[in-house]
């Protein structure tokens, strides 16, 4: 593939429409942008390919699987330098949906969802603080996601 090719309005308005449903066929996106179906399906083959699109996954309310609990946890590394260990040992605790290296007070910000406040002890206290590299964590638990999406082009 051509490492010029550009994104257009086309290729946004593609975008658009799978972030509003991952699900709509590719012929009911070309009917809406007005393009054929196999030109939103080169042009989705383009940016995966250019890895502006990197997969799709389901969106889950957990609560309905019985994780009650969303929290997110600031964790402070003996040393900068630890990050990639401590990554990639965090990597292995399921309860983890998304590490983040961030500036400001935490070195490493994570999300994750527990069952029950039971549950959250023994992920926090037998799984994250036993992390080698890891001096101290805060942990803030999220009473309601009020908004959750992508950005809009």
């Amino acid at each position: 593939m051509s490492k010029n090719y550009e994104i257009d309005n086309v290729d946004l308005k593609i975008l658009n429409l799978l972030m509003e449903d991952a699900k709509i066929p590719y012929t009911e996106i070309a009917k809406k942008v007005f393009v054929s179906g196999g030109t939103v399906h080169v042009r989705m083959k383009k940016l995966e390919e250019m890895g502006v699109v990197q997969g799709t996954t389901l969106k889950l309310d957990y609560s309905k699987l019985g994780y009650d609990i969303t929290c997110f946890i600031g964790i402070y590394l003996q040393k900068s330098s630890l990050y990639d260990e401590v990554v990639e040992r965090l990597k292995e605790i399921p309860e983890i949906v998304t590490v983040n290296y961030t500036t400001g007070n935490y070195s490493i910000f994570v999300k994750l969802h527990c069952r029950d406040t039971k549950h959250l002890r023994e992920v926090l206290h037998d799984k994250i603080q036993k992390v080698e590299g890891i001096e101290r964590t805060e942990t803030l638990i999220s009473l309601e996601e009020s908004l959750s999406r992508h950005i809009s082009f």
